[in-house]
């Protein structure tokens, strides 16, 4: 009977079951077509090259929702035992194990599709579907093995962020730049640490139930670790203006000065704003939430206008 009425699934249960709001995490794939300045580019060649990293953002959105689809179903009895995971369509039984066995199919082949029309479209992004590969399997690694081992399940999970960076870069394909890497490395390592911090202070003494990895941290310990991360962050960001001056992600009229530097209060703004959200909110815990914080998203928006003169309109 219940089986019969999980075999209609819900718009709602779907959404979260893939994870929906995650599918945001994966604008990084944009992220070496605008700042390799490719915006610039011919109408015909800029289209050409966007449609493949949108291709690749699809690949990527339909990689990681079977990702979460896996992981659900392998932490379904933890998941039951955790107040807020206990929702989630496979643990509150909404969702059948045949329907997410048939939504992972789906997810892989639909992945595949993406790659392989991005390497007919242009043979030189054939990086891309190495990386949509290595991409899946650190997913698989991280679900069944490496979310156990304390330090390494935060560096899998920033590692997952720069491996979106850099299939974007193939997609295109452009020149990878180190400092694109490093910024986005530490960003998700702050931010992936303080989701740790949330998920240890909501369970306490039950983190061990839904968390194996858990109470082999310390509220102290991950709040040094957080700070070290923000730090690196924003220095990452500011050496990466340092030096943008002499590289393609300006505009050619505005070369050889050093302007990308004004965009680091933005970039200050925002690492403090969400930690003090971490603090004060649910945040921490589900960062996709902080899409609701007006201040942040006025920030970023400042930000990207600002860095959108600068790659784009100041060469007009």
């Amino acid at each position: 009977m219940s089986e019969n009425r999980n075999e209609t699934l819900s718009f709602s249960d779907f959404a979260r079951a893939v994870r929906m709001r995650q599918w945001a995490k994966n604008a990084l794939i944009f992220a070496g077509f605008i700042f390799a300045g490719r915006l610039r580019a011919a109408a015909p060649e800029m289209l050409e090259e966007f449609a493949r990293v949108l291709l690749a953002f699809v690949c990527f959105c339909a990689l990681s929702s079977a990702a979460y689809l896996i992981n659900d179903w392998q932490d379904i009895e933890r998941d039951r035992l955790h107040p807020k995971k206990k929702l989630r369509p496979l643990a509150s039984g909404r969702m059948s194990t045949q329907i997410a066995l048939q939504l992972i199919i789906g997810a892989i082949l639909l992945a595949g599709f993406c790659s392989a029309a991005i390497v007919l479209l242009n043979r030189e992004a054939w990086g891309f579907a190495l990386s949509a590969l290595f991409y899946w399997i650190l997913t698989l690694a991280y679900s069944w093995k490496l979310k156990h081992e304390v330090i390494v399940d935060v560096l899998c999970l920033s590692s997952g962020f720069v491996i979106r960076v850099v299939a974007g870069c193939l997609a295109v394909p452009v020149l990878i730049s180190p400092w694109i890497i490093f910024c986005t490395f530490t960003l998700a390592l702050f931010i992936a640490l303080c989701k740790r911090r949330a998920e240890l202070l909501e369970m306490g003494d039950d983190a061990v139930s839904t968390r194996g990895v858990l109470p082999l941290y310390s509220v102290p310990l991950l709040d040094t670790f957080i700070a070290i991360a923000a730090g690196l962050t924003i220095m990452a960001y500011s050496l990466y203006t340092f030096q943008a001056e002499t590289s393609t992600a300006l505009a050619p009229a505005l070369r050889d000065k050093p302007l990308l530097m004004v965009s680091i209060p933005f970039v200050v703004y925002g690492v403090f704003r969400f930690l003090f959200l971490a603090h004060s909110s649910p945040v921490g815990g589900e960062p996709e939430s902080a899409l609701r914080d007006k201040p942040l998203m006025i920030n970023v928006f400042a930000w990207t206008i600002l860095v959108a003169f600068l790659t784009v309109l100041g060469g007009i």
